[in-house]
């Protein structure tokens, strides 16, 4: 650090309000109170100083990073902030050996701080591994992504998960109260109004990060126009630009398409579309979408209602003409259909059970009456002999085993009593009952 840098450092003004109103004490850390509350297992840890390996998993702007400073703060452990972007396994190695140094002449713990450990490769966390074990020093990695999928296991069989919250609307307006009147904040240079409050709580999703950057924004906007207090159309148009919570490649991916696959299942319209919806604002390929309802109709409509899968192609090839934004159209119409149609799930039930006997069984022989006889070798030998043509008897039906003779009794297809799918069994019931044979 030279003496620019230095001196750029001591001047809080040049810091972002978020940084500036960061707590250094436990005391005033704001949030998390199902890992952080009195008498709760992280907080005795902190308070015994006897702190493992930790994984801070949570949205961003909940305090992953804060509370790493606040530990090594409250356990006088020296901290080392480290990008799994920028750094790699030589700067590791020297970190390690700085950590060996200052527990060997100092006695002092070394808390690496990771921040988006899931950015590292499996070799990257691998040079972890032997450091965490020897106690050298403390783990304390941060990541937006399930630490299941991300993290490697011996990584992460030796670090305690804590998973973060998203802040309450209520928990990010008393940030905002905080950096209005704070010293290090805006020093009460302008007044919040009530309802702009509420909108930084509401649109900042639980980021307390996101909302400081927006106050900020707004109270700067507000004291070049001469104004003292900062009012909802402010807010709004410091908030304007943000992508909703929705990382195409991430876990709140899989969760939103998982929420509104069940909706559909659920026969609800209403959450369907909303799903939906939130899908496409965040930028989600419509045909993503619109492939997840042809699976669905299907999966859990089925012959229920056959239409149904009609409907969904439909919407598909629609969208694939228009374009958006006037395919959402079709695709809300085929959403909500989905969603309001009998149910049946016996369409991939009944391609599971054929399957397990396939697998379980093996190629059992066909049998010799539904085999193909093309040449008169294999029409002596009983290929095609004995078969029984339908259409030649009353109601196009015979009484006939079709199944190869080692699985007979075998059930594959066992119709529900939703929509058409009802009659269709019925229809079949009846079928055998009157066949000739």
């Amino acid at each position: 650090m030279d003496l620019f840098d230095h001196a750029a450092e001591k001047d809080p003004a040049d810091k972002p309000l978020a940084e500036r109103l960061r707590p250094r004490r436990l005391e005033d850390y704001v949030g998390q109170e199902h890992v952080l509350g009195p008498g709760s297992a992280l907080r005795r840890a902190i308070e015994a100083d006897q702190i493992p390996s930790l994984l801070l998993w949570g949205p961003p702007g909940t305090g992953k990073t804060t509370l790493a400073r606040i530990i090594a703060e409250r356990t006088g452990s020296t901290f080392v902030p480290f990008s799994a972007v920028l750094g790699g396994v030589k700067e590791i190695r020297e970190i390690v050996q700085q950590a060996k140094d200052r527990r060997r002449m100092h006695r002092q713990r070394t808390i690496l701080f990771v921040d988006e450990i899931h950015r590292f490769t499996r070799a990257q966390q691998d040079a972890f591994l032997p450091h965490v074990e020897a106690g050298v020093l403390t783990l304390v990695g941060a990541t937006t992504e399930n630490p299941s999928f991300e993290i490697n296991a011996a990584l992460l069989s030796r670090c305690r998960v804590v998973t973060l919250r998203a802040l309450t609307e209520e928990e990010v307006g008393s940030l905002v109260d905080r950096a209005v009147a704070a010293k290090e904040g805006l020093a009460g240079a302008v007044a919040v109004a009530p309802e702009a409050r509420e909108l930084l709580g509401r649109f900042a999703y639980g980021d307390a990060r996101r909302a400081l950057n927006a106050l900020e924004v707004a109270a700067a906007a507000v004291r070049l126009a001469g104004r003292t207090v900062v009012a909802p159309a402010d807010v709004e148009e410091a908030m304007q630009h943000k992508a909703l919570l929705y990382d195409k490649a991430g876990e709140e991916h899989y969760n939103v398409v998982s929420a509104f696959i069940k909706s559909m299942r659920g026969s609800d319209p209403d959450a369907a579309v909303y799903y939906m919806v939130r899908m496409l604002e965040a930028g989600e390929d419509p045909r993503f979408v619109l492939r997840r309802m042809v699976i669905f109709a299907s999966e859990d409509v089925g012959n229920a209602d056959p239409q149904a899968l009609q409907v969904a192609v439909s919407a598909l090839q629609a969208v694939e003409l228009v374009g958006l934004p006037e395919g959402v159209l079709p695709m809300t119409q085929a959403a909500i259909y989905l969603a309001l149609a009998p149910k049946s799930n016996t369409a991939i039930a009944a391609y599971g059970a054929a399957r397990r006997l396939v697998k379980e069984r093996g190629p059992v022989p066909v049998p010799l009456k539904l085999r193909n006889a093309p040449t008169k070798l294999m029409e002596s030998l009983g290929y095609g002999g004995g078969y029984r043509y339908p259409h030649n008897f009353e109601g196009h039906y015979v009484a006939e085993e079709y199944l190869p003779d080692a699985l007979r009794g075998q059930p594959i297809v066992k119709l529900s009593d939703s929509g058409l799918e009802k009659a269709l069994g019925e229809r079949w019931e009846s079928t055998r009952r009157g066949g000739k044979g």
